[in-house]
């Protein structure tokens, strides 16, 4: 999400680089082509004016125009407004002493409301809570059906309630079920429409009023830009919404609704959804979000995402390698499946800071490629991972045939292999790291040849 915002205010920024001092002239050409740069991604145009605004009167102060680093300073102040426009930032649920804490998911037809449900399911596990999940769609063919197969994909309870029909009566049985058998949340999934009307809304304020909720989600397609908002605002002033989930970050580009949504309905966007996985939903934390906007990376998620995917005794075994300069192909493998499983290769490169511009498009990565590198390993012999240099061209080609790849394909990650043997001893041969310093940000050696991999290039 905010993938163009964000390469358009870096170069923005990038334009101020030469600027020994910042006059107000040179400030007000830079302000407005942040202007255009948040209205083309779908910002709402008073939400912009007002942030604008903001940025004016700040930056066009003595700390900032007589400032050594006026760059910087002009960035700081940019920084600190976009995330102000994402409001106070909640963690989560809202806390209650209530037990089980009742948590309704509305919003449009096709929002992705039932996938929503379940993805916050998982979340709440992996947080050590006890969720209990309950459609309440009984109009949409399947839904009922969908959440089930969902649920039981991530190991989730869905509560059972063969022939009700009802809507209430089935979100009223969950939250007993849950009281009974010692759930500590529910999650009522709810009917959606293409619009709103009033037979909708009646529906849900009765499941409302009976079940007492502690939050009212509106799941907010992030692809849907203005309409969102204008959606997100009907349904807060009926139901009271609590906060927004965004869903389908990863399909938007401009994000703007997810920027104006706190500034015109009220309420804080809590949870972005940034995949296809059940784990992939995320606490909307807008410091780390407009870091990597902004080119400054992410760190803190990149450490967050790493402890998930690399178990700690494998990440201590790999360290000791690398100072051994001992990195095999196995290792290699490893890191490839580590890779695959801390999500989409652009967004882990722009968690680190200064390569946010040189992560590839979703568009440049053939997903199946990382996979293949995996394969192609797996059909070499243990001996044949340990040395690679005893893999000759009748190796190769039987190695080829194994992984139902071809020669070529084989060479290409043997030559990829190589190349990050020799980058990483460059770094950790005499300990005073070897990367190369272009236009004052630091490209870390091996990064080039992960992408080349992840490409399919070589």
């Amino acid at each position: 999400m905010f993938d163009a915002l964000g390469s358009r205010l870096q170069d923005v920024f990038a334009s101020f680089r030469a600027e020994v001092k910042l006059s107000p002239e040179v400030v007000e050409r830079g302000l407005r082509e942040i202007r255009i740069a948040l209205l083309e991604a779908d910002v709402n145009f008073k939400v912009t004016r007002a942030f604008i605004d903001r940025v004016r009167d700040r930056a066009v102060g003595r700390d900032v125009l007589e400032s050594l680093t006026p760059v910087q300073q002009l960035i700081g102040v940019v920084r600190d407004e976009l995330i102000s426009l994402f409001g106070k930032p909640q963690e989560g649920l809202t806390d209650s002493a209530n037990r089980p804490r009742v948590v309704l998911l509305v919003g449009l037809q096709g929002a992705g409301k039932t996938t929503t449900t379940a993805k916050l399911g998982r979340w709440l596990t992996k947080k050590g809570c006890h969720p209990l999940l309950v459609s309440t769609d009984i109009r949409r063919p399947a839904a009922i059906e969908q959440l089930s197969i969902l649920g039981h994909s991530g190991a989730l309870r869905v509560h059972v309630a063969d022939g009700i029909s009802d809507p209430v009566s089935r979100a009223i049985g969950a939250v007993k079920n849950a009281r009974e058998m010692g759930y500590d949340v529910v999650l009522v999934d709810t009917a959606g429409r293409l619009h709103i009307d009033e037979e909708l809304m009646v529906e849900l304020k009765a499941i409302r009023s009976a079940v007492n909720p502690t939050d009212v989600f509106f799941v907010a397609d992030a692809m849907t830009g203005q309409d969102a908002i204008k959606s997100a605002g009907e349904f807060h002033a009926q139901m009271g919404v609590t906060g927004v989930v965004m869903s389908k970050t990863d399909g938007d580009a401009r994000g703007g609704a997810a920027l104006s949504v706190v500034s015109v309905v009220g309420v804080p966007v809590v949870f972005a959804a940034t995949g296809e996985r059940l784990e992939d939903l995320e606490l909307f934390q807008a410091d780390r979000l407009v870091s990597r906007m902004l080119g400054m990376g992410d760190v803190l998620s990149l450490v967050e995402r790493a402890e998930q995917a690399i178990e700690p005794d494998e990440a201590i075994e790999m360290v000791g390698r690398l100072r051994r300069n001992t990195f095999t192909l196995e290792d290699l493998r490893n890191q490839v499946k580590a890779l695959g499983r801390m999500g989409p290769l652009n967004q882990v490169m722009s968690m680190i800071p200064g390569l946010g511009k040189l992560a590839p498009s979703p568009e440049g990565v053939d997903k199946a490629q990382l996979g293949r590198v995996v394969a192609i390993i797996d059909s070499m012999t243990p001996s044949e991972r340990q040395k690679p240099n005893i893999i000759n061209g009748s190796r190769r080609l039987r190695v080829a045939r194994g992984s139902g790849t071809s020669v070529q394909e084989v060479n290409r990650v043997m030559k990829q292999y190589g190349e990050m043997r020799k980058m990483l001893k460059a770094v950790s041969g005499s300990g005073r790291g070897k990367g190369k310093r272009k236009r004052g940000r630091f490209t870390p050696p091996a990064m080039p040849s992960i992408r080349s991999l992840a490409r399919g290039q070589g």
